[in-house]
């Protein structure tokens, strides 16, 4: 059967946030954490959605903070209202391929901004609360869809006419060089928070039938669930890779499905594309990151 959520160890006394948690993988990894004992706060866009998604989490302290990835001010406001050590952070909330370009609160194009920009400011307002832990945690969940990315991610999925999916690509690809990056970071600087990454493979998620993304299109919005249900992984089993890297990862390490090209099956180490690999396209993406946000992160 391989690994699988029944194999978390005793999370009690730990804290995590899970961005994005009111479905799909958030929900199914921030159920799991909370099961084994973690309290879990779900950083939701739609709090009414975080509400419910955190009802229905039985048996578990979960609470629901306002969280829009898509606004700096929105992430500065849930940063500064932190409050205590943090031991985990799933950076997981994410939009997929809407059909026409849009635009971030900030002026970013809305996938670069909302999938890896609003995550790396997050990341770099708790690393205090993070590195308070003792051994804080980081997951970013990336996608195999990052092997379209390619150096054009510096761009910031502005410096072309708009293509839906290649956005998506480079957004993705953004993610994993923040997660490499990051682990590099950490180790040297000596902070005690681990960096790693995950990716779901194909799972029945809400990021199809999603108004912003895909889900634009009427077609898609209807039609995509009803395919995704009859021929992918449920969420539940997608959200394997990032509970493993949020527990047992190793530092620096990127885990996902195995089987049919990495859409499905038991988990393991994931391939990484040569653009991901590539060290010096992940610190100039560290620079274009600070310059466009603003935020350059207190390693002492």
């Amino acid at each position: 059967m391989g690994w699988n959520a029944s194999r978390l160890p005793d999370l009690s006394g730990r804290t995590a946030i899970v961005t994005g948690a009111n479905s799909g993988i958030g929900f199914q990894a921030s159920r799991q954490l909370a099961a084994h004992g973690a309290r879990v706060v779900l950083a939701c866009r739609d709090v009414e959605a975080g509400q419910a998604a955190a009802n229905a989490i039985r048996g578990g302290a979960t609470s629901v903070a306002k969280l829009d990835l898509a606004s700096s001010e929105s992430v500065r406001a849930f940063a500064e209202a932190w409050d205590g050590p943090l031991d985990l952070l799933v950076n997981n909330a994410g939009l997929m391929a809407p059909p026409k370009l849009t635009m971030t609160a900030d002026g970013f194009e809305r996938q670069f901004g909302t999938n890896h920009l609003g995550h790396f400011m997050l990341t770099g307002l708790l690393l205090p609360a993070l590195s308070a832990s003792g051994a804080g945690r980081v997951v970013t969940v990336a996608s195999i869809a990052h092997h379209g990315g390619t150096e054009t991610v510096l761009d910031g999925n502005v410096g072309e006419s708009y293509n839906a999916q290649k956005t998506y690509s480079n957004s993705k690809l953004a993610n994993l060089l923040f997660a490499l990056e990051l682990h590099r970071e950490l180790t040297a600087h000596g902070l005690p928070v681990t960096s790693t990454a995950a990716h779901p493979g194909v799972s029945a998620t809400g990021l199809v039938p999603d108004k912003e993304g895909m889900g634009a299109n009427p077609v898609m919005r209807v039609a995509g669930p009803v395919f995704l249900k009859i021929f992918v992984q449920s969420a539940r089993a997608g959200a394997r890779a990032t509970l493993f890297a949020a527990t047992e990862g190793r530092p620096g390490s990127y885990t996902g499905p195995q089987w049919f090209g990495e859409t499905r099956g038991p988990i393991g180490p994931a391939r990484l594309s040569s653009y991901a690999q590539d060290e010096k396209l992940a610190r100039r993406l560290w620079q274009v990151s600070e310059e466009m946000t603003g935020l350059r992160y207190e390693w002492s």
